[in-house]
């Protein structure tokens, strides 16, 4: 329709919207509810940052090991937490997914100089990663995506049934329906950066 830079400015301004409320979230709700939305904040900004279109900042060379380092410490630390919870493995996939597109968006000939895979490389340059890890991500967000899905449905049902109230004691933020609005976003958004790549 507009081509690839609108697509990556939509997809940017989407996980930044979706990053900002989960910055949101962390102002209410128990330690692991506070974790689980700064965890998923890093991600939205993230993914927001890597989205950026390319005619618009080309990334410095130093850029994707800042990547590397980010989010191979959040892959760190999601592996720490997922010993007691286990939704943590989901934040440790996702941000082995970052470490993994910043990698292959910086190796030579990938197009990296032109921020490539999320702002205007085309789907026939495959040389965007190892097919077969990129498609084994694709199918892991795939199925979030339809799971979380399916999971929002009845909440979003429940939640209207009860007039749209929030419990006493708890903020807007904190509503569960738009917890799990916020994480189908960024599978979403997980997915589409995969594709391209």
């Amino acid at each position: 329709m507009h081509g690839p830079t609108m697509s990556s400015w939509l997809l940017m301004a989407l996980c930044g919207v979706t990053g900002a409320y989960c910055l949101l979230r962390m102002r209410s709700g128990t330690e692991e509810e506070r974790r689980t939305a700064r965890a998923e904040a890093l991600m939205g900004f993230g993914m927001a940052a890597m989205a950026v279109p390319a005619a618009v900042v080309t990334p410095p060379v130093w850029g994707w090991a800042v990547y590397v380092a980010l989010f191979g410490g959040a892959a760190v630390r999601a592996l720490w937490f997922a010993r007691r919870k286990g939704h943590h493995l989901h934040h440790l996939v996702g941000s082995l997914a970052m470490v993994y597109m910043a990698v292959v968006m910086a190796a030579p000939g990938s197009g990296a100089a032109g921020h490539g895979g999320h702002g205007g490389h085309q789907l026939a340059q495959a040389a965007g990663g190892l097919p077969l890890l990129t498609g084994g991500l694709l199918v892991y967000y795939a199925v979030y995506v339809l799971r979380s899905g399916v999971r929002l449905i009845p909440v979003a049902a429940t939640a209207n049934a009860g007039g749209g109230q929030v419990p006493e004691g708890r903020t807007r933020g904190a509503r569960p329906e738009l917890a799990l609005a916020c994480r189908l976003t960024m599978g979403i958004a997980m997915f589409t950066m995969l594709l391209t790549l």
